[in-house]
């Protein structure tokens, strides 16, 4: 693997096969190691690893790009560095300095020409830099064991019309679109609706974005990518699963080594992401 890898060519073409790549959230040397495991034995897939604004307490984003490039350069398959949901500026201008290949942008709580921008300058910064932008219009509830968003977050739509203007006056390359999934776990029945993501689809014709991956049904994840969705987010599932493995690891065990939790759970990560890479890519 080479860093820089391009986030643009990468999504343009699940977009145009009607796949999806997966964006995995990683917090440590387990997960990211997990993610490469997953992605070369589902048959050397394209992934993205996503490094989230929160977990600047768990790794700083210069150690984040050195292990990434390292591992990186065992494996033979497309990896894209990119940095997830960030509200803060000097984050972004500091991921981008770190050598990521694409940020996200998350202004989707603020007013539409406020948020709209912010994404402009980011647009123009990152695109001299060779670095791509996503960015979220619409904004997604906080669901069960969500660890973004926050639980007063509510459901706004995505706007078709709004989301034309957003994406000519920004030049944003990917966009976030809230259309029934949530940040966590669902709590009930999710109500996807499609039928907005179609329209926004039609209107923009550019790759768009679903967060909320975890825990959306898989025929519902297959008929998003078939309009339009070509990058998909996961990460509580990733969370939810591999911590809930090691705690019936541990169950009567109680003196277990670090170390075996460690490797363990590497593979924990996998198994999650590995599903996801076969669901996305039709497989």
């Amino acid at each position: 693997m080479t860093l820089p890898e391009n986030f643009n060519s990468m999504l343009a073409q699940a977009y145009q096969n009607k796949t999806a790549v997966g964006s995995f959230n990683v917090y440590n040397y387990e997960t990211i190691k997990g993610v490469f495991e997953a992605g070369r034995d589902a048959g050397n897939m394209p992934v993205i690893i996503a490094f989230g604004a929160k977990y600047l307490a768990n790794m700083n984003l210069e150690d984040v790009h050195a292990l990434v490039q390292t591992l990186g350069a065992r494996y033979n398959f497309p990896v894209c560095l990119h940095l997830d949901h960030c509200k803060d500026m000097e984050v972004i201008w500091q991921a981008i300095r770190s050598g990521f290949n694409s940020v996200m942008y998350d202004g989707s709580a603020l007013p539409f020409e406020e948020n709209l921008a912010n994404t402009k300058l980011v647009c123009d910064i990152a695109h001299s830099c060779g670095v791509a932008v996503e960015a979220e219009l619409g904004s997604l509830a906080a669901g069960a064991r969500s660890h973004e968003g926050a639980a007063e977050d509510r459901q706004i739509y995505t706007d078709p019309k709004a989301a034309k203007e957003f994406v000519s006056r920004t030049g944003v390359d990917a966009l976030a679109v809230s259309i029934g999934t949530v940040h966590g776990l669902y709590k009930g029945i999710p109500n996807i609706r499609v039928d907005i993501l179609k329209e926004i689809n039609e209107t923009l014709g550019i790759p768009l974005v679903l967060h909320g991956g975890s825990g959306t049904p898989e025929n519902i994840v297959r008929e998003c990518i078939q309009n339009g969705i070509a990058k998909i987010n996961v990460n509580t599932e990733i969370s939810v699963y591999t911590v809930d493995k090691t705690i019936d690891l541990l169950d009567g065990k109680p003196q277990q080594h670090l170390s075996v939790l460690a490797h363990s759970q590497q593979k924990f990560v996998a198994e999650v992401v590995r599903k996801h890479i076969y669901l996305f890519t039709g497989r």
